[in-house]
């Protein structure tokens, strides 16, 4: 998964960029708003978090631009103790949820694997297809009773799979959701982890869980439950 962080205050921005790399997110930072809108523009993201009070363009306004150039990826947005105007201008501007300062980051990789899994229609944290179960929680994935061990970017692709599963990904946008913007997005270390999974997840191919549409990209199969 894919997230811009836009914070102002660089000691907060950093901390909270290296406690999403440590739950497996992939992060494009910008100070202020200026930077994060033309990021959010320019680049897929599969949510956002934004600080209201940012210098150059002002954290309601960005979202408001955002969803007015219909960038519909979920928004959480970080607002200070007192400021109950500023949570409901964030939230009619288009954002989906806030967070009070201070918090604890913990809360902010909650609250965010929440929206995402909302706006993939998804309720639990453990979202299943046939024998294989990912929990956004524990990141643990099974088959059956059996935990499968990932790297971090093998989970992140299986991830986006069981989020959007029969949904045909492409190549390239699987890197950018995988990775930020500085990546190659001509290398194929996409299939090399498409390959990782097969083996891993189904390597008898019982499944056929990992399509690959030539010319398309791939796709994760939806699994009938009499299989």
């Amino acid at each position: 998964m894919r997230l811009l962080l836009v914070e102002d205050d660089l000691a907060l921005q950093a901390n909270l960029k290296q406690h999403l790399l440590d739950a497996h997110y992939s992060i494009d930072v910008a100070s202020d708003g200026e930077e994060g809108l033309y990021q959010a523009i320019e680049y897929n993201y599969d949510a956002a978090i934004i600080d209201v009070g940012l210098p150059k363009l002002d954290g309601i306004s960005l979202i408001r631009r955002v969803r007015q150039k219909e960038r519909a990826f979920p928004i959480l947005i970080l607002t200070a103790r007192d400021s109950w105007q500023d949570k409901v201008e964030g939230l009619d501007a288009g954002a989906d949820d806030y967070l009070t300062k201070p918090f604890h980051p913990e809360e902010l990789v909650a609250r965010l694997k929440a929206l995402i899994r909302r706006s993939a229609g998804k309720a639990s944290p453990v979202i299943t297809n046939g024998p294989f179960s990912l929990n956004t929680s524990s990141l643990e994935v099974r088959k059956g009773d059996e935990l499968v061990t990932l790297s971090g970017s093998e989970y992140k692709l299986f991830e986006i799979f069981m989020l959007h599963q029969g949904e045909v990904k492409s190549k390239t946008a699987l890197t950018e959701h995988i990775y930020d913007q500085d990546f190659d997005l001509d290398s194929n270390v996409i299939e090399v982890f498409i390959r990782r999974l097969r083996k891993k997840l189904d390597p008898d191919n019982q499944y056929n869980l990992i399509e690959t549409l030539r010319g398309q990209g791939y796709r994760l199969r939806v699994i009938s439950p009499d299989e």
